[in-house]
């Protein structure tokens, strides 16, 4: 838009000083003729803009005449570019409007906004070497379809699921530990679709049925309710190792609640989950570190296990001695 065009030539005015309409062309990717009928725009509605004919010459504030139009404080400017300078998935606008923002700045706070954005590095693998965050492959499509409200045909592959279509209306974004749900209207229900599992997004050119009273923040409260519901559906209650204790915190996270120090030196633990079986899965590989005690469920899945492991791999295999024949006397 040529108002954003306008705004960018005077930033652009403003950190250089004095520059050519070929300088600004190239900086705004338009034409030469079309940077000069900027510069001209900005000095017919009134901004000091002036140019100098001749060798040398170029287009000025006069005065060195100058303009924030950011408002923001030290703080804020050091947290936005941190937040966005380093990251491996900034968008090429979110760079472009960057860029912008710096030279909007005064040169008291540039160096500090420029050495926040090389502070710090986003990598988006775990120690495995896998991808933790969810792909961005098609966030900028959905975001568009978001704020223009327009209905797609989504393709989607749930957990173990071939991938498929529906028509849907996006109605929101979220960004969850670092992966990315979409929240849409799929027949009246509201649902989330995880944008790893995204196959395809296609408009439909149809306007999106939007719930009366819809909020974002408040529609997803709700849709974690109801997924933290189904997950933390069951409890097992323990005793462990009081060294095994930093084994559990690393499986269960903050699903792990620790009780009284028992007189044996072992403690009291309870562990939420989906089911008593899969939390019984999830114990089983710390032996006897661990004694279930309820539900019995789970301590039935644990003896089931163990014969399972006992009939694969048998009792420890101790090799045979070689016969030593007697020392004579």
């Amino acid at each position: 838009m040529k108002a954003d065009r306008l705004v960018a030539a005077l930033l652009f005015l403003q950190t250089r000083g004095q520059v050519t309409a070929s300088e600004v062309a190239a900086e705004l990717e338009v034409s030469e003729r079309t940077a000069r009928r900027d510069l001209e725009a900005l000095a017919t509605a009134g901004i000091p803009v002036y140019a100098q004919r001749g060798r040398g010459g170029g287009w000025s504030l006069v005065g060195g005449a100058r303009t924030d139009l950011t408002g923001l404080t030290a703080g804020e400017i050091r947290a936005l570019f941190l937040v966005a300078g380093p990251s491996s998935s900034t968008t090429p606008e979110l760079r472009t409007a960057l860029r912008k923002l710096v030279r909007a700045l005064p040169a008291t706070l540039r160096s500090d906004a420029e050495a926040a954005s090389r502070a710090g590095v986003t990598d988006g693998t775990d120690w495995s070497r896998s991808a933790v965050t969810a792909s961005t492959l098609h966030l900028e499509a959905l975001q568009r379809a978001v704020v223009d409200g327009q209905q797609v045909r989504l393709g989607y592959a749930g957990p173990g699921k071939p991938a498929g279509e529906r028509i849907i209306d996006p109605l929101g974004l979220v960004s969850k530990a670092g992966v990315w749900y979409l929240v849409a209207g799929v027949e009246d229900v509201l649902r989330t679709f995880r944008l790893s599992r995204v196959t395809s997004v296609a408009v439909t050119g149809d306007p999106v049925v939007r719930p009366e009273g819809f909020d974002l923040a408040t529609a997803w409260r709700s849709l974690v309710a109801q997924v933290e519901e189904r997950m933390l559906a069951a409890t097992v209650r323990a005793r462990a190792e009081r060294s095994a204790e930093p084994i559990l915190r690393g499986l269960f996270g903050g699903r792990l609640r620790v009780g009284r120090e028992l007189p044996d030196g072992w403690v009291e633990v309870a562990i939420d989950g989906p089911s008593p079986d899969v939390l019984a899965a999830q114990l089983a590989g710390l032996g006897a570190r661990v004694e279930v005690l309820d539900p019995p469920q789970a301590r039935e899945q644990l003896a089931r296990l163990a014969a399972e492991l006992a009939a694969t791999y048998g009792p420890p295999h101790v090799p045979d001695l070689p016969d030593i024949p007697d020392r004579p006397h």
